[in-house]
């Protein structure tokens, strides 16, 4: 799954985290993007429960490559980390917690930018109201930190 990851971020590459950090792992993408920004030499940005309030900031920045890092309940194991393909996004009942559907900022930027958007979605354990991420989740956000992390060590030399 990492390898295809790879094989996607190509020119300017920008990380989007999504995430309510009042709601343990629902905090996933939040708390990855804070981990990371000052670690990579991609932009990162934490967009908290609501990327839509960020759309504007993307299509200035203009990235090549967008990678979403979301919780959502797609009926795995704890921390099982997947990555969307578009039609996952349009027919599957995915659980988002966030206000405003995820496939409707994606269709909005992909309409706005030639861009290649990459949904990676993490199966939380606990939703509820909360400031913890479980340790599944906060094992699965130390691989992805590590990823990133190589992948700018990568690019940089």
């Amino acid at each position: 799954m990492l390898a295809e990851i790879k094989n996607r971020l190509r020119g300017k590459v920008l990380i989007l985290g999504i995430g309510n950090t009042l709601r343990n792992d629902d905090a996933a993408g939040s708390d990855l993007a804070r981990r990371i920004k000052e670690k990579v030499c991609f932009e990162v940005i934490d967009a908290g429960p609501t990327p839509e309030n960020y759309l504007d900031k993307i299509i200035k920045l203009r990235p090549d490559t967008l990678v979403i890092v979301d919780a959502a309940d797609f009926g795995a194991s704890p921390g099982t980390i997947k990555v969307l393909d578009k039609n996952e996004l349009k027919n599957s009942p995915l659980f988002f917690t966030h206000n405003a559907s995820i496939s409707l900022s994606i269709n909005y930027l992909q309409n706005s930018l030639p861009i290649d958007i990459i949904v990676l979605i993490i199966q939380p354990q606990d939703i509820n109201f909360g400031e913890k991420l479980s340790p599944p989740v906060s094992s699965a956000l130390d691989k992805l930190e590590a990823f990133f992390i190589k992948e700018t060590e990568d690019v940089r030399t």
